[in-house]
């Protein structure tokens, strides 16, 4: 079993679920009371989230590049970064060390091809639907993104920092993100890319007329994958 290496605390909240995706994983392959061998540094968000509202990329990226290469040093063999947004500095953090990044929106893209879809929803943080790191990644891979207008990519940012990295989980918020992915089937979307690792905290599959891409699942065990491979 290879080790996994995991920079999170981007909020704590999607890193339990990575953590929680991982182990349980490794314990249905291999049996028994199996877990992963997984390395974490758990960063300061506020810290981070300070950094993003004044766009201190060149800050963070060094402090990305930094927990890789601590990672590293404590013998991981492939590197994730525990959120989409700050996979705007993956080139960036895979330059600051040899060891693998298995990058979010790659195996995101492969879950969607796999459907035999090229039209998807994307919602994230502001700096996730904005940016283009994240939609060209896709589009490299002939996968088109729809994005919810201005008013939606606000409300979704604000349920992103106010109430889902905080833990707090309401229905109404539930239901907004249904009207809001309904919303996006309408304008063409054939599925939608949970795109923060804290989304599905509150959107379910039953939650979406079309299929969900849940971005933290699908990474964790991306990670697992690659550890157990021979």
């Amino acid at each position: 079993m290879k080790t996994i290496g995991l920079i999170g605390g981007m909020s704590w909240e999607s890193t339990t679920l990575y953590y929680q995706i991982i182990n349980r994983e490794v314990a249905r392959r291999r049996g028994g009371l199996s877990s992963a061998r997984m390395n974490l540094v758990s960063l300061d968000f506020q810290d981070i989230a300070q950094r993003q509202r004044v766009g201190d990329w060149d800050g963070m990226a060094g402090i990305l590049c930094d927990a890789a290469r601590r990672l590293s040093d404590t013998g991981a063999e492939c590197l994730l970064i525990g959120t989409n947004t700050m996979h705007q500095l993956a080139p960036q953090v895979q330059a600051a060390t040899e060891v693998p990044l298995i990058h979010i929106a790659d195996v995101t893209a492969d879950a969607i091809l796999a459907q035999g879809l090229d039209t998807v929803g994307l919602m994230g943080t502001r700096f996730t639907m904005e940016r283009t790191f994240y939609v060209e990644r896709l589009a490299q891979r002939g996968i088109r993104c729809v994005l919810p207008d201005e008013v939606q990519r606000q409300e979704i940012h604000r349920i992103i920092f106010e109430e889902l990295c905080r833990g707090e989980l309401h229905e109404v918020s539930r239901q907004w993100f249904t009207d809001c992915i309904a919303d996006l089937q309408s304008r063409g979307a054939q599925g939608v890319v949970l795109g923060c690792t804290e989304l599905p905290l509150i959107i379910r599959p039953a939650d979406s007329p079309i299929p969900t891409f849940d971005t933290t699942a699908l990474h964790a065990l991306a990670a697992v994958e690659f550890s157990l491979a021979n």
